[in-house]
């Protein structure tokens, strides 16, 4: 990968986030939804609508949209009965994508990805066709000039998988999926603040795309997120300007 890319496009990627604020309370509601469906509705015991409540109150939803969501969740209120569906595809240049969704009409859903392949030059694949190119897991990335030897110690120390100092110089934590929640904590607690922290799925390799290719994948991505449906837009592809 090139090594000047990697800050850019997390900066990108947290930009892209904040501009769809305006959809990211309809998300987290559904995400929250099916986390109390599927675990129940105690977040000690039920790690991942512990970590959709986190991300929730992150950005500042109201507690009583929260409590909603769970008993919609759990039963206790009536509301929209979601699916989870996941898509995987090629991009520019044959980079891998795929698109977590939540969905009351897969009909729907499956309509609006295939078109925004087709119409950005990508190609929808089959089930299994682009997974194996990630992992899933927890990552912090924090600034270049964070101390290293200090972040390493304190993060293999709380039980984290790896560190990763990347050529521009920027730093990466890597977890288990519901060891992030506990990482992150004792990293904060150390001092250390994220620029970026989520529970994702990491590319195992990179496809660096330049130029014309770049702009043409940009806009794919951007279709996609722009579903309703969409949750998550995951891919191998690291844009350089």
């Amino acid at each position: 990968m090139a090594g000047h890319s990697k800050w850019a496009n997390i900066k990108h990627k947290k930009a892209a986030q904040d501009a769809k604020r305006g959809k990211i309370f309809t998300r987290l509601i559904k995400e929250i939804t099916i986390a109390a469906r599927l675990g129940g509705a105690d977040p000690g015991s039920n790690p991942r609508l512990r970590l959709a409540i986190d991300k929730a109150y992150e950005h500042n939803m109201p507690k009583d949209n929260i409590e909603r969501a769970i008993k919609r969740g759990c039963g206790d209120l009536e509301g929209v009965n979601y699916e989870e569906i996941r898509y995987e595809g090629y991009g520019v240049a044959g980079a891998a994508i795929m698109v977590d969704c939540m969905t009351d009409n897969r009909t729907r859903t499956v309509a609006d990805v295939r078109h925004a392949f087709t119409k950005y030059g990508g190609n929808l694949g089959t089930d299994g066709s682009v997974s194996f190119l990630f992992k899933h897991c927890g990552q912090l990335v924090f600034a270049p000039g964070t101390d290293e030897e200090r972040l390493i110690e304190v993060a293999l120390e709380a039980g984290a998988e790896d560190v990763i100092s990347n050529e521009d110089n920027s730093m990466e934590v890597i977890t288990a999926p519901y060891e992030f929640i506990t990482v992150k904590a004792e990293l904060e607690k150390a001092g250390f603040k994220a620029d970026l922290a989520e529970v994702t799925m990491k590319p195992t390799n990179e496809t660096v795309l330049t130029g014309d290719d770049a702009v043409r994948m940009q806009k794919l991505l951007d279709a996609l997120e722009n579903i309703d449906d969409v949750q998550e837009v995951y891919t191998t592809a690291v844009l350089v300007e």
